[in-house]
């Protein structure tokens, strides 16, 4: 049994960065991750292998409540999920670290608040190449340093409708990305500003993903060591149930053990809460580190909804994910209520939209819809219920049940979003008949962003003062297990509406800073 300081299981924005950050200590580290190296080849760029094909995604099958399979829009590679994300890193807002009322209920404050977290946002948004401007976002949390890049400049369509959104008395502006961009300098930039960044993986090693940021700088140290096709099926403690001692792997058909003094899991929100489950015990009857009950319970993954603004003009906007809009985050004149955050997908082609067809506007095919469309992503906050949570089947299976609650807020959104849209410029060429609706995209087929689009998956190991009520405590320690951390989005106790990963990154940081007090 191979024994290591430092175990981290999953290499994404938490345990990419957590690697990342320890590797300069000279401890050993042990990285496991179940999935491979994400292959360069030509479907890197390819929307029908990665959209319509899911050349990429997990072939696991999952259960939702009702015993149905559920085929998950999750990725197993290093780098996590950052491999396909849109690189959209927000700061929470400060006031989502305190308790919030919203529509549907209460989002509950966090044990710790943003102004302990505030320097590690810098130093993540400067270690993931974040571009932004600082002041922009009317909703923008203070912050001890400007952004290390500048933002990312507006194609001439989005311009415009910035321009619009600004004429009628909105705050547009530029959406914080992680990407390794120099617009002065074309020539030389590892970004070429593709269409297709947003859920793909980059061919050319530009997009700030931990596996690039994080993952493979952290294994120029010698002491760090990186297993790849290593599933951790459970972990095993001390007679005294206080330690982990025990990391099983099943890795290239066989099992394998290996043990360390601090034990980290970052395997996702679902799968960090599998993992705790599948490892019960007699000392951890309910899972481990579960005394409180609430490990697997209050999943959270957002209310997201894709929208496609169609106009009879063409959109040939390349790089689309530059703007967004943050006036109507905490509610509006009509409505007392959050609503929350508007911002871009990646520009859609006919190939992605059959891969969750919107209705059809009439008299136009998937691919003109696609040409003329802005692609808006909606974000609303979600509420932490305990009866929306990871289980498992009597096989050991993964089962999600979710409910999706307050919902109201995203309805009013949507409403709003319209309605601006109606109100643009009148086009040169078809005055105020260019706009032709807001189509809903059905993200994945049958599902409106449903149960299977689990890319904000958060708030499973929930961290907290109070032993009863949380299992992690303010460092995402368990209470119960002294060796025991979780460092992805598992911790969160509320969502907020914004895209989690910066904070996870920043969360990772901060508790790094823990761990190497702690080893010494």
């Amino acid at each position: 049994m191979a024994h290591y300081d430092v175990a981290i299981i999953g290499s994404g924005a938490g345990g990419g960065t957590l690697t990342h950050a320890l590797a300069s200590t000279g401890k050993r580290i042990l990285l496991l991750e179940r999935g491979g190296y994400v292959p360069r080849e030509r479907e890197n760029w390819s929307t029908r292998a990665v959209n319509l094909e899911g050349k990429y995604q997990t072939k696991e099958v999952w259960r939702d409540a009702q015993g149905r399979e559920l085929h998950p829009h999750t990725n197993y590679y290093v780098g996590g999920n950052t491999k396909f994300y849109g690189a959209a890193l927000f700061r929470l807002r400060r006031e989502d670290f305190g308790e919030v009322r919203h529509w549907g209920g209460i989002s509950p404050a966090w044990p710790i608040g943003y102004d302990e977290l505030e320097p590690y946002y810098t130093q993540a948004e400067r270690l993931y190449h974040v571009h932004g401007q600082r002041g922009a976002d009317p909703t923008d949390p203070p912050a001890s340093a400007p952004y290390p890049h500048p933002p990312v400049s507006h194609e001439p369509r989005i311009q415009a409708l910035a321009e619009d959104f600004m004429r009628q008395g909105l705050q547009p502006f530029p959406v914080p990305l992680g990407v390794m961009l120099d617009e002065r300098s074309p020539r030389t930039s590892p970004c070429i500003r593709c269409a297709t960044c947003d859920g793909h993986p980059c061919l050319v090693n530009a997009k700030s993903d931990a596996q690039v940021v994080c993952v493979d700088p952290a294994l120029a140290h010698p002491n760090v060591t990186l297993l790849t096709g290593a599933y951790v099926e459970r972990l095993e403690t001390s007679a005294s149930g206080r330690e982990v001692t025990r990391i099983v792997v099943r890795r290239d058909g066989g099992q394998e053990v290996h043990s360390a003094d601090i034990v980290v899991v970052s395997a996702g929100a679902i799968n960090s809460a599998a993992l705790l489950l599948r490892s019960a015990s007699g000392m951890h009857p309910q899972g481990l580190a579960n005394g409180s009950g609430v490990v697997g319970r209050h999943y959270m993954g957002h209310v997201n909804s894709i929208h496609l603004a169609v106009s009879r003009c063409p959109n040939a906007t390349v790089f689309q994910k530059t703007l967004a809009l943050n006036d109507f985050y905490w509610g509006s004149r009509d409505w007392s209520f959050p609503m929350g955050h508007i911002s871009f997908v990646g520009k859609v082609d006919g190939d992605t939209l059959k891969a969750g067809a919107p209705a059809i506007a009439p008299g136009w095919t998937l691919e003109l819809m696609a040409r003329h469309s802005l692609d808006f992503w909606l974000t609303s906050e979600d509420l932490p219920d305990p009866d929306n949570r990871v289980t498992l089947d009597d096989k050991g299976g993964i089962v999600l049940s979710y409910r999706p609650n307050n919902t109201a807020g995203h309805e009013r959104l949507i409403a709003t979003l319209e309605g601006l849209m109606r109100q643009q410029s009148k086009c040169g060429v078809h005055g105020d008949e260019c706009h032709q609706g807001l189509f809903a995209r059905n993200l994945f087929i049958g599902d409106r962003i449903p149960l299977a689009g689990v890319a904000h998956q958060n708030g499973t190991v929930r961290f907290g003062r109070d032993p009863r009520r949380s299992a992690l405590d303010p460092f995402c320690r368990a209470h119960e297990v002294d060796n025991l951390y979780v460092v992805d989005a598992s911790f969160f106790p509320s969502s907020g509406a914004v895209n989690p990963a910066l904070t996870v990154m920043a969360n990772a940081l901060r508790v790094a800073e823990h761990l190497r007090a702690r080893l010494g």
